[in-house]
């Protein structure tokens, strides 16, 4: 009897890959609330101290309530907080100041084109930055977009494809879930930079260091803390990070990437003009100035990534995300 079932199409896996990477993700709050709890569940418990006894939940072993805990707390702060943190960081960034026109002219352009995705239209921040970006946000609070205005200098056709990119990945809720994750993501990002910086922190001077001192007659004193035990607190730091750091990068790296990737491929069959336009916006954003000037908390939301080289590596993402989309958006696949 022979299986008349189709062959598992590109869209297909582009879903299965996507359900995985979410739920990597989705496990980071988990190992960060559980790296406390667990421990703590295990010193208190029978086998520990014995504070905790066997009847204190019903019979449920105290290890298997923090587990649970841990989840809910986890996931339920993550969301609670995702939303506060983004807004908050939108409310410092520097506010364009448009006149009535151009303020209602993005206006009707946004509701044009989330019209035309089948999204609710969010509420629209326009930033005055040189970066070429577009975020967005999704969450209890409602919908948010923040677009730079070197953005809305851009061409029209450029402009309204990283528009409609963003009001995308509205649609698929992919903003959603990088949303409500965005504070286990930074604080995972965070201490995996503190743990690189003190590996790889350089305690030693240079032949030129030494000469500057002799010529000013300065020599500045030893080094109170050798240079070993910031090597050994950076591995140390890495090896308690690193259960929440896998599946925070990996994540990442098939959930947020591959998502700008797909919401590529979802703007290109709008058609050519959409296709075109969005190539040469993420080609213009990837080569122009202004990277630094965009927020890092927003980067995740973001339509092109900004991410500086050191950042970048500890996430795990591909330092060739914007040539990797420009050259699948220039190719025969967009189409």
């Amino acid at each position: 009897m022979s299986d008349s079932r189709p062959a598992p199409g590109p869209a297909d896996r582009a879903r299965v890959r996507r359900t995985l990477a979410a739920a990597l993700l989705a496990t980071v709050p988990p190992l960060l609330v559980a790296a406390p709890l667990l421990p703590a569940a295990v010193l208190l418990g029978p086998a520990g101290l014995g504070v905790l006894g066997p009847g204190a939940f019903g019979g449920v072993p105290p290890v298997f309530v923090a587990a649970l805990a841990s989840a809910g707390l986890g996931l339920g702060a993550s969301a609670l907080l995702g939303p506060v943190l983004v807004d908050r960081r939108i409310a410092r960034l520097p506010e364009a100041e448009l006149d009535d026109r151009p303020a209602d002219f993005v206006a009707d352009r946004v509701e044009t084109i989330a019209d035309e995705v089948g999204v609710a239209v969010p509420e629209v921040t326009v930033v005055r930055a040189d970066a070429v970006n577009v975020a967005v946000a999704d969450g209890y609070r409602g919908s948010r977009l923040v677009v730079s205005t070197r953005l809305l200098s851009l061409p029209k056709a450029d402009r309204d494809a990283a528009i409609r990119h963003g009001l995308v990945r509205l649609r698929t809720r992919e903003a959603t879930l990088t949303t409500a994750l965005l504070p286990a993501l930074a604080l995972v990002e965070t201490v995996a930079l503190l743990a690189t910086l003190l590996v790889g922190r350089r305690t030693d001077r240079t032949a030129a260091d030494r000469r500057v001192n002799r010529i000013h007659g300065y020599e500045p004193e030893r080094n109170r803390i050798p240079a070993k035990a910031y090597t050994l607190a950076g591995v140390l730091l890495w090896l308690v990070l690193l259960p929440a750091w896998v599946p925070a990068a990996l994540g990442e790296r098939f959930y947020v990437s591959g998502g700008r990737r797909d919401a590529d491929a979802a703007v290109a069959r709008f058609g050519e003009t959409e296709r075109e336009g969005l190539g040469n916006a993420v080609a213009f954003a990837g080569e122009a100035a202004g990277a630094a000037d965009w927020p890092p908390l927003l980067d995740r939301l973001s339509f092109v990534s900004m991410a500086d080289a050191e950042t970048g590596r500890v996430r795990g993402t591909s330092r060739q995300e914007a040539r990797l989309r420009l050259a699948l958006l220039r190719s025969k696949r967009a189409l």
